[in-house]
């Protein structure tokens, strides 16, 4: 694969923080060697034999030695067996401090959005309990989303010569798939994006550093504030209509504390990470576990500069608030074993964490009739719970370089973990699962 200088897209806020989306991933073919496949293989990214995965190895081995990024670890499993791993690099580049440690399952990785599937699988929780409704209006959980104004312009004025009446309620379900017409700020332009600014409507986070151009401003400091502010400011789209990327998995962080009557973060840590076995999943990385957190990078005119070293980390500080769409930091382990998780229809290790509908519901297409992708970066694909819907399969990327997905058909979940931003600097975040199919096809040739 070639390498492609890139000085643009430059280390704007915009750029940064946009997760991208794992195009094409869906409907791998069934039919696979499973006993060739199946077998445990730890592997670095040196010389192996015949092993499986050829074109995710090649691939993984350029990015390290070309210098691309300081590692990559990706994982293979399929059904609950362990997974296969291949993986390279260091938890910083050769000469700062963590080039000398090698990354493993065990390092931590700033997920961003990938995030989303994981708010997304809490609200199915709680749908499934009976406390929310997929179809629920948001207003009877959080009453002041009763009446809100929606922009006749997307993304023009915000005063009331550019607004009308919302047509309809916004629903669990239009959060759930970015169709309640909420904004973003890295998403929407102008006056809007402004608003969302100046009201602290921030929900993400990069460095302790003053990058230049990052302009992310003061986040409000809860989550009940969060929504507050957020009801004050009008739509951008009419609800069930359009889909755009928003903050609206961030609110699913409020909406889950009012129906469970708990903190957000406490909830997914008692009802998901704990259950299923997550032990190294955090909004805030605790000191103790430095030692394995990976350095985050910026691409700028082909060179990699750290913009959020591990040792004085932004994500060691507490957040102003937990970002359910963009806030965890994880580890390649803890993701399989969501994925695990979700591939066992809520089962791991013979323990229920979650009901069987709740995951079928919440991985499949949960799109309103009649939306509008056109001029997305979601194309033709389906969205369901916090993560895109392609065939049978499931998933979603994160802002720095990361991406997962689990393939229902197949029993095939896999990952790829990586620190480095804007995700669009290199291709690998988007071309990752066709690596995955070719190496699938491969497999099922030979077998």
């Amino acid at each position: 694969m070639a390498y492609r200088n890139f000085a643009d897209p430059q280390l704007s806020r915009r750029n940064l923080l946009r997760g991208g989306a794992i195009a094409g991933f869906g409907a791998l073919a069934a039919g696979l060697p499973a006993q060739a496949l199946w077998a445990h293989t730890q592997t670095a990214i040196a010389p192996t034999g015949d092993l499986p995965w050829p074109n995710v190895r090649a691939t993984v081995e350029e990015y390290v030695s070309s210098g691309k990024v300081a590692n990559m670890l990706t994982t293979f499993g399929f059904g609950q067996r362990d997974p296969q791993v291949i993986m390279g690099g260091t938890l910083a580049k050769p000469g700062q401090k963590g080039g000398q440690t090698p990354v493993d399952m065990d390092s931590l990785y700033r997920i961003y959005s990938m995030t989303k599937p994981i708010t997304g699988m809490a609200v199915m929780m709680l749908i499934d309990e009976g406390k929310l409704g997929l179809d629920q209006p948001l207003a009877d959980i959080l009453p002041a989303f009763a009446n809100m104004q929606v922009q006749v312009e997307a993304d023009g004025s915000i005063g009331p010569e550019n607004l009308e009446p919302a047509k309809r309620p916004i629903t669990i379900r239009h959060l759930l798939t970015h169709t309640s017409g909420l904004g973003y700020g890295i998403i929407q332009k102008g006056p809007i994006m402004q608003a969302y600014t100046e009201r602290g409507l921030v929900p993400g986070q990069v460095s302790r550093l003053p990058i230049p151009g990052l302009g992310r401003g003061n986040p409000v400091r809860s989550l009940a504030k969060f929504a507050d502010e957020l009801a004050q400011l009008p739509l951008v789209y009419q609800p069930g209509t359009q889909w755009s990327y928003s903050v609206s998995l961030d609110l699913l962080g409020r909406v889950i504390e009012v129906a469970s009557g708990k903190p957000f973060d406490v909830f997914l840590k008692e009802r998901l990470f704990e259950p299923a076995g997550m032990d190294s999943t955090y909004f805030t990385v605790p000191k103790s576990e430095i030692e394995r957190f990976t350095t985050n990078y910026g691409v700028l005119g082909g060179a990699l500069l750290p913009i959020d070293p591990a040792e004085t980390s932004i994500y060691l500080d507490d957040p102003a608030f937990a970002f359910g769409g963009a806030g965890l930091v994880s580890s390649a382990r803890d993701y399989d074993r969501f994925l695990r998780m979700l591939i066992g229809y809520g089962k791991i290790d013979g323990k229920r964490v979650m009901g069987e509908l709740a995951v079928r519901v919440g991985t499949s297409n949960l799109l309103p009739a009649n939306t509008s992708t056109a001029g997305t970066f979601m194309g033709d694909g389906g969205f369901g719970a916090g993560g895109r819907v392609t065939g049978k399969a499931f998933g979603w990327g994160g802002a720095a370089g990361t991406a997962a997905f689990a393939d229902f058909d197949t029993g095939l979940r896999a990952q790829l973990f990586t620190q480095y931003m804007p995700s669009q600097a290199y291709p690998i975040q988007s071309n990752f699962s066709e690596l995955v199919m070719k190496d699938v096809a491969m497999m099922r040739a030979g077998s």
